[in-house]
């Protein structure tokens, strides 16, 4: 029976495709199917033999014709009254209001940079005051470059304290990246601080805060920084790179975000002067 040739018999049901469990039971199938890569092959066959048993009760749903059951509906009268509800409008805060919840100026990329350069800066004289006190200024240097060599992570402490060019070159790219990389984050989180307070979160909460972080991950990350590392010292060059690189990224010029931008400004149009 069409669906046109049942409505106009019976105009209190519809029909509505039949329910079926088989896209369920291929979504199972296909999970156990990739979960067996990983883990036993005996998972991945079931997996299949689900899939497949789902794709063919699936097809026969479908085809060659969609399955469909009566479903009835409720004549006008026994339906139950909507509900009204009252016309919504926006309110609009005033700009001075705005203005306390979306940051109207921000820092430059730029100053980002140079703020995670000079943080990188007094970070690296603390460290190298520390390696000059433990006898060799090149002992933090190859401490940090072990998160890079790991056969040099293997290596003894007599051994991290001599000299070695490649180490050399890999701490000074990893800790020029990461002096850069947090420089950029301070320009995104600083707009988002209470003025009044942005050098405790910048200099001092933030650096804290990552020092937390690393000491739970640092023996994944540096198996022989994890192991013969001091952590006063760290984080007292932790406290260096943010008071120095937040102070730089502090003091710097501030540019206008697209909050206080004019409509014209916004869409890009540009305005003609009369001659």
């Amino acid at each position: 029976m069409s669906s046109s040739h049942h409505d106009a018999h019976d105009p209190n049901s519809v029909e509505l495709p039949t329910p079926t469990p088989w896209p369920m039971v291929a979504a199972f199938g296909l999970t156990l199917l990739f979960a067996g890569l990983v883990t036993n092959l005996v998972v991945s066959l079931i997996g299949l033999l689900c899939a497949t048993v789902a794709a063919i009760g699936w097809c026969f749903d479908v085809f060659p014709h969609p399955q469909h059951e009566a479903v009835s509906i409720k004549p006008p009268e026994e339906q139950p009254t909507p509900i009204r509800v009252a016309g919504r409008s926006l309110a609009y805060l005033p700009p001075e209001e705005d203005r306390r919840l979306v940051p109207t100026h921000t820092h430059t990329y730029s100053s980002g940079i140079l703020g995670g350069l000079a943080g990188g800066v007094a970070m690296a004289v603390v460290a190298l005051t520390y390696g000059f006190l433990q006898g060799s200024i090149w002992y933090p240097i190859n401490l940090l470059a072990a998160a890079g060599l790991p056969g040099l992570g293997a290596s003894s402490q007599e051994v991290l304290m001599q000299f070695h060019l490649l180490a050399c070159c890999v701490a000074l790219i990893i800790h020029i990246s990461c002096s850069i990389l947090v420089g950029l984050l301070y320009v995104v989180l600083l707009p988002m601080l209470p003025a009044r307070f942005e050098w405790l979160w910048g200099g001092i909460v933030t650096p804290l805060l990552w020092t937390a972080l690393l000491s739970t991950s640092i023996h994944a990350i540096d198996p022989a920084l994890g192991r013969y590392i001091s952590w006063p010292w760290f984080i007292v060059s932790q406290l260096a790179y943010g008071l120095v690189g937040g102070f730089v990224v502090y003091k710097s010029a501030k540019v206008r975000t697209m909050q206080v931008w004019s409509m014209r400004e916004k869409m890009g149009v540009e305005g003609m002067k009369k001659q």
